[in-house]
């Protein structure tokens, strides 16, 4: 191979690496999701996103490369104090997105560190105005007085503050002993409370009952004695209504053949029945005047029996409470009402 060929072979070589270095240098293909800064002679041209780009070769360049999605910051642990001067060791994480390529290029130097120093002297600021016990129940305003201070701050950095969140709140193991005894003291506060709503309440129960008790067994007794009340009341009536139907058929059996003889005889049994029982008494014997006539004594008793018979009929009708006294008749010595 004679020089003029291999002339012509290394020209050739390095015209095909001159145009490789070109269309490197000027092609720039940013991914979906990404913003680069372009500077041109050291000085910012413009921000190109997604898509293929055409540069001017040593001329331009690719001087800073951003990502457009929200990226996850771990914020150190560090000790806070509360207001009520107990210190508790705090750590969270943060959530930002750029915002504006050209200003997070030239806004700040480290975007990822003054956002995380931010964020620190944010929460210290905030604890501070709340107590010990505040900072397990306020969490969300912790978070949001957090992103307010950082986002505001962040605004020339051409960065956004999406959330802040606490990961954890450890206090020290003394006031974790004194939060313990507090919480077992709350829970047996809430026990006894609980057991002696439920001993009030039983007792309430049980008076209630007792009261409803005493109710039931008053109306029963007094609808027992309503009951009885009626009753004796019927008892009454009936035996006066048998009572007068009685003396009625008496005095309609008087007035039939026959009827006067069997009362002679019915008052003759009872006379001797009732002299018979005198002995049994007393120790006196009781001897009528006239023995002898005792048929005649049972005559003046049938007289007497038969008006007392008419004069009982008529007192049964009459409504009269106070009948009139029976007139007395001495028989044999004896008197007979």
């Amino acid at each position: 191979m004679d020089s003029a060929t291999l002339t012509s072979l290394v020209t050739a070589l390095i015209f095909v690496l001159l145009l490789i270095t070109i269309l490197v240098k000027t092609a720039v293909i940013v991914p979906q999701r990404s913003e680069f800064v372009i500077e041109r002679l050291g000085k910012y041209s413009k921000s190109i996103q997604a898509g293929l780009h055409i540069l001017i070769p040593f001329i331009d360049k690719v001087a800073y490369k951003r990502s457009l999605k929200e990226e996850v910051m771990d914020v150190p642990a560090q000790s806070c104090i509360t207001r009520d001067n107990v210190s508790v060791t705090i750590d969270g994480v943060l959530y930002i997105r750029v915002s504006d390529a050209m200003k997070s290029a030239y806004g700040i130097e480290n975007y990822y560190v003054a956002a995380s120093q931010l964020a620190q002297t944010s929460l210290r600021s905030a604890i501070g105005k709340i107590d010990l016990d505040k900072t397990f129940e306020e969490r969300e305003s912790i978070n949001s007085a957090v992103v307010l201070a950082v986002d505001e701050a962040a605004q020339d950095w051409g960065i956004k503050v999406m959330r802040y969140e606490i990961k954890d709140i450890t206090p020290p193991s003394s006031v974790m002993v004194a939060m313990e005894q507090q919480m077992r003291a709350e829970r047996e506060k809430r026990a006894e409370i609980a057991l002696s709503e439920g001993d009030r309440q039983s007792r309430i129960n049980r008076s209630e009952g007792l009261k409803m008790e005493a109710m039931q067994v008053s109306e029963g007794e007094k609808q027992k004695r309503i009951n009885e009340a009626e009753g004796r009341a019927q008892e009454i009536l009936l035996v006066a209504e048998a009572t007068a139907q009685g003396l009625q058929k008496v005095a309609d059996v008087i007035t039939l053949p026959g009827g006067e003889e069997a009362m002679n005889l019915k008052v003759a049994e009872q006379f001797i029945d009732e002299f018979g029982n005198l002995a049994k008494t007393n120790n006196t014997m009781i001897i009528p005047a006239d023995l002898a006539n005792i048929g005649g004594m049972v005559a003046a008793a049938t007289k007497i029996v038969k008006g007392t018979t008419a004069s009982s009929i008529a007192e049964a009708a009459s409504p009269d409470p106070e009948p009139a006294a029976a007139p007395k008749t001495t028989v044999g010595g004896f008197a007979v009402e």
